[in-house]
């Protein structure tokens, strides 16, 4: 790995190695209306880079946030039903584990839809949602969520608690890897805490990135790839402690830090010892852990364009469920488009009757796998295909064949 000058988003250290490069690639969640056919969409670099010095996966900051997490955000929590009973699970622990009570506050950072604190509501606790995103926080607020459309970091924080807010509990699903500074918003999240007050943040691990060639969850929204040892970096250099960590399989993969202020009572789980030891073992507290890993995602991309090319040769029809950031990376990076993938459906009526960013392929409701029922259906968002897979039993059963492309081309079903 070759040294590329740059500017870490955690510690401002100025040296840094390829992790992987993926070319240029339009916005994730960009949805194109259909007038916009032929036109190119705008593309950036995707180019994730680790840092020489906290070892922070990151990729370069070339679109602004307010650019991406716009009015008019594809992305609602609320359409997978697996992760919304993750959620309901969490709440019920968390309520239960930090007796949380109707005096109780709990305050999310990038509350989409409501899709979280409708449970702790339900449960008779307080809540407030911070979302940047102005259509998902109109949704949230419909369901009786109340929520302020801001981007959380610092000087919201200080404006907050100069309000006199102060929340028993902050979590954030995530979003922790989705802002550019990454130490502004932990900054923040100290800022808001008081005494024994807990913040808990989910996200995709690095550990099972890496092992599985999970290089489609890398875009721009994406702005860093986080690992145990990253997080506690990052939390340590502004006053916060990690006291416990789960291991989750949402999103292929991920992590559930819970945190406190230094001196707060809560004592250091036997968790948080063994994650950092699994990660030592493959490397992620040093530099070697993270060669090698393009290697894989070439291998990936040659094994969908293979199946593509047999699919065309042999006359099979090839459509997709999801329209999914992660698809959107895949997509790009290996340069599929609709001549490839006739059509991708989701359940999500924002993204319907829209096309892929760059590739350009057509979005339609699930109803349309009946209609024109295909040869072969790529799952683009993996991380849910056993809930897809139920969902989509009747057209297994006619004679579709489902597929995933990573971390390797299988049938599934």
């Amino acid at each position: 790995m070759t040294a590329i000058p740059f500017r870490c988003r955690n510690c401002g250290g100025a040296d840094a190695r390829t992790f992987v490069d993926l070319g240029l690639s339009p916005l994730a969640n960009s949805y194109v209306t259909p007038d916009k056919t032929g036109v190119a969409d705008p593309a950036y670099p995707l180019h994730a880079r680790v840092c020489s010095s906290c070892l922070l996966v990151q990729v370069d900051d070339v679109v602004p946030a307010h650019e991406i997490f716009n009015k008019d955000y594809a992305y609602f929590s609320s359409f997978s039903e697996s992760w919304l009973r993750h959620c309901e699970s969490f709440a019920k622990a968390a309520t239960d584990r930090y007796a949380l009570d109707a005096n109780s506050l709990v305050i999310e950072i990038a509350s989409n839809d409501g899709y979280l604190l409708q449970y702790f509501k339900a449960a008779g606790i307080r809540v407030l949602g911070v979302e940047p995103t102005a259509n998902t926080a109109a949704a949230a607020i419909a369901k009786g969520i109340p929520t302020r459309v801001d981007f959380f970091g610092e000087a919201l924080a200080r404006k907050m608690a100069a309000e006199g807010i102060r929340p028993n509990l902050i979590c954030s699903a995530n979003v922790l890897a989705h802002v550019p500074d990454i130490r502004d918003f932990v900054t923040g999240v100290k800022t808001m805490l008081a005494g024994d007050a807990i913040y808990t943040v989910e996200f995709p691990q690095l550990l099972s990135l890496i092992a599985n060639a999970q290089f489609d969850t890398i875009y721009h929204e994406h702005f860093s790839y986080l690992s145990l040892y990253s997080t506690e970096r990052v939390m340590r250099a502004v006053g916060l402690r990690v006291f416990d960590v789960e291991t989750l399989d949402t999103h292929g993969g991920s992590l559930r830090v819970h945190a406190c202020l230094e001196d707060a009572v809560h004592e250091e789980a036997p968790r948080v010892a063994e994650q950092r030891r699994r990660e030592a073992a493959a490397g992620l507290d040093r530099l070697a852990g993270y060669e090698g890993f393009e290697v894989k995602v070439r291998a990936i991309r040659d094994g969908l364009l293979a199946f593509l090319a047999d699919a065309q040769r042999t006359g099979r029809k090839v459509a997709a469920y999801g329209a999914a950031a992660k698809g959107n990376t895949l997509l790009n990076y290996c340069g599929i488009g609709d001549d490839q993938i006739a059509y991708v459906v989701d359940k999500n009526p924002a993204k319907q009757n829209k096309l892929l960013p760059g590739s350009h392929i057509p979005v339609r409701p699930v109803e349309a796998l009946y209609e024109e029922r295909p040869d072969d259906l790529l799952i683009l968002p993996w991380n849910i295909k056993d809930e897809i897979l139920d969902q989509l039993a009747n057209l297994r059963a006619a004679g579709t064949r489902f597929h995933v492309a990573v971390p390797e081309m299988t049938v599934v079903a």
